[in-house]
């Protein structure tokens, strides 16, 4: 399966870089910290977590410290969701990508699409795009990306409407 695949873009689409980023794993005493979005958002994020898996990648839920309805976590948690989060610098829209990197591609999995960012220390960091409010998921190398973005998919797609979030 190609987890990432070109597909034109459309005029309120954004523009996705595959970059590196950093930041450490999570371990069992994970914590997160928890986005505060408005209330647009912070009402779709709620709306996510009555929905979220109760199982993604194999591996049960288990939220991160503070608990929140706008975090969650699977593994211990290992995976983490951030819901509500800002704009990640690296996604911009394509009416100001003047110098925009080369290498930028539209990634989707299963009807949601997605930023991706590596990490240092191995694993990936995930951002919804073209959704309501910007959903962050952040997955450690030992996870299989496919299956946590495809585990996630359904309820995204059910509790973010698509659009351009504030």
């Amino acid at each position: 399966m190609n987890l990432f695949r070109h597909r034109p873009l459309g005029v309120s689409a954004l523009v996705l870089l595959i970059t590196a980023g950093g930041c450490s794993s999570a371990d069992d005493s994970a914590s997160a910290a928890v986005p505060s979005p408005g209330a647009k958002a912070a009402q779709l994020c709620r709306s996510l977590d009555k929905v979220l898996p109760s199982k993604v990648d194999g591996e049960s839920r288990h939220d991160p410290e503070p608990a929140s309805a706008l975090t969650a976590g699977w593994g211990g948690p290992e995976i983490i969701l951030r819901c509500g989060v800002t704009r990640p610098p690296k996604m911009i829209d394509p009416e100001v990508a003047d110098g925009a990197d080369p290498d930028a591609v539209a990634g989707g999995v299963n009807g949601v699409d997605w930023l991706m960012e590596k990490r240092d220390g191995g694993g990936n960091r995930f951002t919804t795009a073209s959704r309501s409010a910007y959903v962050e998921v952040t997955v450690p190398e030992s996870a299989d990306n496919s299956s946590v973005l495809i585990d996630l998919a359904p309820a995204i797609k059910k509790a973010i409407p698509e659009g351009i979030a504030d």
